[in-house]
């Protein structure tokens, strides 16, 4: 009879606290959640102990929620191609740079994650108000004011505000990985600058591309405080729709049902485009 070596309990061991708090913080309240999603509620009596399927069908049929979710994945989509349009060249900028330039534009990127989203968010309501630094800057070259705050364009901005550096920061990791000799070496055999970062850089950094935008969709999409800050009574996001559910109107059941199903959309579409660029990016790897 063979004994089993020690060694091989050793990873269950180190994973296993790690995998309760795992189970605890996110599985379990998100089962809950599912159960809670199914559960009648009545506006006189509140919550009750049968079950149902009204609240999904409710929320899929209903023309109102699925425009809340169609803004919220409009805006999430934006932020992420805005992030990544400028973000790329500006990870590749910073990757060239030297000390102590490089520490210091890096620290001006990360620099709104060292600040309370709320108070960024308050910032640029000064900033895109009607009577903000935006309008005053338009009226001194003689522009009529512009209508931003309350409005989609105000969301996104602040939000390619605070999600540009999870986009900035795999990116500028995964080309830390390349070496700068394999570029000039393509410059060196008549490849243009052009051809050198589309041939040579951008497949080395897909993958990093790709975290940045997982990061920047997911936390975009469930983004509160700035579409509640910026965007309005009258323009929600799915967000601030589960908000007023569960606190204004007190129907947990709906809002459960509305958190779970914009949960299931985001990793549906996430999952979706990881496979697209992990083969796209294996296909040119090789």
């Amino acid at each position: 009879m063979t004994r089993r070596s020690p060694l091989i309990s050793v990873p269950w061991l180190l994973a296993g606290p790690g995998a309760l708090f795992f189970t605890g913080l996110v599985l379990l309240p998100l089962a809950l959640t599912v159960i809670l999603s199914f559960h009648v509620y009545d506006y006189s009596t509140g919550i009750q102990n049968s079950f149902t399927l009204s609240h999904y069908a409710a929320v899929v049929t209903d023309e109102y929620y699925l425009s809340v979710f169609w803004r919220t994945l409009r805006i999430a989509f934006l932020t992420t191609l805005i992030c990544a349009v400028i973000g790329v060249p500006e990870s590749y900028i910073l990757s060239r740079m030297r000390d102590p330039w490089r520490s210091i534009f890096l620290l001006v990127i990360i620099g709104p994650l060292l600040v309370s989203v709320v108070v960024r968010t308050f910032g640029w309501s000064m900033l895109l108000g009607s009577q903000g630094l935006v309008n005053q800057a338009l009226a001194a070259l003689g522009l009529a004011p512009a209508k931003i705050l309350y409005t989609e364009t105000a969301i996104v901005i602040a939000l390619v505000h605070v999600m540009l550096p999870f986009m900035v920061i795999p990116v500028w990791t995964a080309l830390q990985k390349l070496d700068p000799m394999v570029e000039a070496a393509a410059w060196t055999l008549g490849a243009s600058r052009f051809t050198a970062l589309r041939r040579i850089v951008l497949p080395q950094v897909s993958l990093g591309m790709l975290s940045g935008s997982l990061i920047v969709f997911g936390l975009s999409a469930s983004a509160f405080a700035v579409p509640a800050l910026l965007g309005g009574r009258r323009l929600k996001m799915a967000a601030t729709l589960v908000y007023d559910e569960y606190l204004q109107e007190l129907n947990w059941p709906l809002g459960a049902t509305i958190a779970i199903i914009v949960l299931v959309a985001n990793l549906c579409i996430m999952l979706a485009y990881n496979r697209m660029v992990e083969a796209r990016a294996r296909r040119t790897l090789g």
